[in-house]
C-alpha cells in the first residue's frame, strides 16, 4: 500500500518524488544526574518537534525551492532523538525502521514532470528494477541518492552518494553521472572537487545529504549545467548544517 501526497503548484518545475519516508521525533530535554542504577544519564524530556525525514525531507526541501512535488513513498519508519536543551548534541537515537513493499507502476508512469527524483534509503520502496523501468519509460532527469551498492545498474541516472557510499560499492556509473559528497571537503564531479561552503559552527549534519539532492536536482533544471548545480547544493547543504535537526533552506538562504 502507498500513499501519494501532492502539494499545490507553485512554479515550473514538477517533480516526481520516490522514496522512503520517515518521521522524525526531536525530544529535547534536561541531564543533571547519573541514574543510581547503572552509569548512564537520567534524561528529562521538556518538549518535543516533529519533522519528516528521510524522502519527506527532501520533499520539503523542494518545496521550499518553489517546486511541486508529488511524493509516492512506503510505510514511514521513525526516528526518535534525545537531545540536551543546553548543548544542542545529541545524546541517543531510537531507530523503529520499517520494511516496506517495493513501488511498481502498475499503469504507465505519469506524464508531465520536469525530473524525477529518488531518495533510496534502502527500507525496501525503491528497487533497481523500479529504476531501471523509469530510465527506460521517461526522457526527464532522473537524480537518484542511494545506499545501493551495484550502481552501474543506475546507468542513465545522476546517481549522488557519499564518501562512504562509495567505497561500499561494487560498480559505479560513468563520472559524468556520479556526484560524491565529501562533507565539510565540498563534492566530486566528473573528477573536479567544489569547495563546500565556509560556515560557522556546525550544529548538525542530519539531512545534509537530502538537502544536497533537492538543491542540485532543482538547480540543474534552472541551468542544465552540473557545475553550477553542484556549487549550489553545496551552498543549501552548507545552511542546513547550521540548524539543529533536519532542515529545507529557502532560495534567499541560500543565496
Amino acid at each position: 500500500m502507498t500513499d501519494l501526497k501532492t502539494t499545490q503548484p507553485q512554479t515550473k518545475y514538477k517533480i516526481l518524488l520516490i522514496g522512503d519516508d520517515c518521521h522524525d521525533i526531536y525530544t529535547y530535554g534536561y541531564v543533571n544526574r547519573i541514574s543510581p542504577e547503572a552509569p548512564v544519564p537520567v534524561f528529562e524530556p521538556h518538549y518535543t518537534i516533529h519533522k519528516d525525514g528521510m524522502a519527506g525531507n527532501v520533499c520539503k526541501n523542494l518545496e521550499a525551492l518553489g517546486c511541486t512535488v508529488n511524493f509516492l513513498h512506503g510505510k514511514t519508519s521513525e526516528k526518535n532523538r534525545l537531545i540536551d536543551e543546553r548543548t544542542k548534541q545529541q545524546l541517543l537515537r531510537m531507530d523503529k525502521d520499517v520494511a516496506s513493499d517495493p513501488i511498481t507502476f502498475e499503469t504507465a508512469i505519469p506524464p508531465g514532470y520536469d525530473a524525477i527524483v529518488i531518495s533510496d534509503y534502502n527500507k525496501g520502496t525503491v528497487t533497481y528494477e523500479l529504476i531501471e523501468e523509469l530510465v527506460r519509460e521517461v526522457k526527464v532527469p532522473i537524480f537518484v541518492d542511494t545506499k545501493k551498492t551495484d550502481l552501474a545498474r543506475l546507468a542513465g541516472c545522476y546517481v549522488k552518494i557519499n564518501q562512504l557510499e562509495k567505497s561500499r560499492a561494487t560498480s559505479l556509473p560513468d563520472s559524468k553521472h556520479l556526484i560524491v559528497t565529501h562533507g565539510g571537503d565540498g563534492a566530486e564531479w566528473d573528477g573536479w572537487v567544489y569547495a563546500a561552503e565556509i560556515v560557522g559552527d556546525v550544529t548538525d549534519v542530519c539531512g545534509a545529504g537530502d538537502t544536497f539532492l533537492a538543491a542540485l536536482a532543482y538547480k540543474f533544471l534552472e541551468t542544465n549545467n552540473m557545475p553550477d548545480a553542484v556549487k549550489f547544493a553545496n551552498k543549501a547543504a552548507g545552511v542546513t548544517v547550521q540548524h539543529v535537526g533536519v532542515y529545507a533552506p529557502r532560495p534567499e538562504e541560500i543565496k
